[in-house]
């Protein structure tokens, strides 16, 4: 999809992107969810919402897959962190979107839910990277969610921060290659500017 034809269709959806958007909002806040111990976690749910706003357009198939990309955004974490289950997924997307439409939605936020697991490496392993590489725009929200994340600790300086820049820093070639996936569909594809736009804040390289 064009640029022009993906940023028509943010505005014509405007006032149910913002009811997405206040509804994921709320949602996290009932939970007393923070970002960094002190911030609403609507700040990291904005963050990756533009970052799916800014690069979707290259990825996106058709109008139709617009709503339900910007909703996985919003909702990534949902189930993860906010209690909820793949089924209240579906039936809150379901609000504002067709049936299939929030099929496609809750598959997002599926994929991006982490496994059950003791560390890090066990919650993010292969199964999950594989739910991720087969599902359509799991891939975009999972690149903007890691863009956010590390853009975030790399403009913050307190302790907890300077440990995840180290962190995003060493996982970023195999966090490429864990989301990158084969064939040439285009739902599946990692924006090139997006990724090289991680590229220069985890290793310091420059953007292409």
């Amino acid at each position: 999809m064009t640029r022009p034809d993906f940023e028509a269709c943010i505005a014509r959806w405007q006032e149910t992107i913002e009811a997405i958007r206040q509804s994921a909002f709320n949602l996290h806040a009932s939970v007393n969810q923070t970002y960094d111990g002190t911030h609403p976690y609507s700040l990291h749910l904005q963050m990756v919402a533009d970052g799916v706003l800014r690069y979707g357009h290259s990825v996106c198939a058709c109008a139709d897959d617009v709503l339900p990309i910007v909703f996985g955004a919003y909702f990534h974490d949902s189930i993860e962190d906010a209690r909820l289950t793949y089924n209240d997924v579906t039936r809150i997307a379901s609000r504002y979107m067709t049936t299939s439409q929030a099929h496609m939605a809750a598959e997002i936020v599926y994929a991006l839910t982490n496994d059950k697991g003791r560390t890090r490496a066990e919650r993010a392993g292969e199964r999950y990277y594989q739910g991720i590489r087969t599902t359509p725009y799991a891939p975009l929200v999972k690149l903007a969610d890691r863009l956010a994340n590390t853009s975030y600790s790399a403009s913050h300086t307190n302790e907890a921060n300077r440990h995840m820049q180290t962190v995003y820093a060493n996982e970023f070639t195999h966090f490429m290659q864990s989301i990158r996936a084969e064939g040439d569909d285009p739902r599946m594809a990692l924006p090139r500017e997006m990724a090289d736009e991680l590229a220069c804040i985890s290793t310091g390289q420059k953007a292409r």
